[in-house]
């Protein structure tokens, strides 16, 4: 089954996307971590970060997990 995206935590130009997979019993989540930036006139993303981006990235990464663990909580509720 494919992964449906569930929610999205952005803070500047770091952003993380949760995504959910059901395979049978079990719910799984995935993150996609990316920074924007913008080319021109046109809004892009990249996996790339520099080292002023990863203090940003911790922090969206912290309540991507806590967000994850929440949703798992109320499921097992």
């Amino acid at each position: 089954m494919m992964a449906r995206r569930q929610h999205e935590i952005r803070i500047g130009l770091i952003k993380a996307r949760i995504s959910r997979r059901q395979t049978g019993p079990n719910t799984r989540y995935s993150v996609a971590v990316v920074r924007l930036y913008r080319n021109g006139d046109v809004w892009s993303e990249s996996s790339r970060f520099g080292p002023k981006d990863l203090p940003l990235v911790r922090l969206v990464l912290d309540r991507a997990h806590l967000w994850v663990l929440q949703q798992s909580q109320r499921i097992d509720s």
